[in-house]
């Protein structure tokens, strides 16, 4: 696909930049009646595949997880979200924007992320309302994929 493909892409689908891919399975944790449709779309749009919930029982290649400043422990929260995704997958930690309610600092996401073992790589503007940080988790020595 040429650059100019993607740049369209990015303009007719939000989610293009989160860089999920076909046929990947995606777990959903957080939804609620305020999270991004478009994007939640758009993801199942690139991937070709519906979000699954916190209740799959299999291994997903991603997650994203919706997540305002009064759903308790963000630490918790990331530590779970890990839990079902194999060494070397991301979390997408989707965040309400500065200024809205449920608002989350990013010295708290950092702090977060790196108690619950991950790294932070790319923070993006997730639609109105919502940033979306990608969190990482280590590869193993073993794991050559991904």
């Amino acid at each position: 696909m040429s650059a100019t493909a993607d740049h369209a892409e990015e303009r007719t689908n939000p989610a293009a930049r989160l860089g999920f891919e076909p046929g990947q399975v995606v777990q959903e944790i957080g939804y609620d009646d305020d999270v991004d449709q478009e994007l939640r779309e758009g993801i199942e749009e690139l991937t070709g595949t519906e979000l699954v919930d916190e209740d799959y029982g299999d291994v997903a290649d991603a997650v994203v997880l919706w997540f305002r400043e009064d759903d308790g422990d963000l630490t918790d929260a990331l530590v779970d979200a890990t839990t079902m995704i194999d060494d070397g997958g991301s979390v997408w930690l989707m965040t309400p924007k500065t200024g809205r309610d449920g608002y989350v600092e990013p010295s708290d996401i950092g702090e977060s992320a790196t108690t619950a073992g991950l790294s932070q790589t790319k923070s993006i503007s997730a639609g109105k309302d919502w940033s979306g940080s990608r969190l990482v988790t280590p590869k193993s020595a073993r794991s050559g994929k991904r």
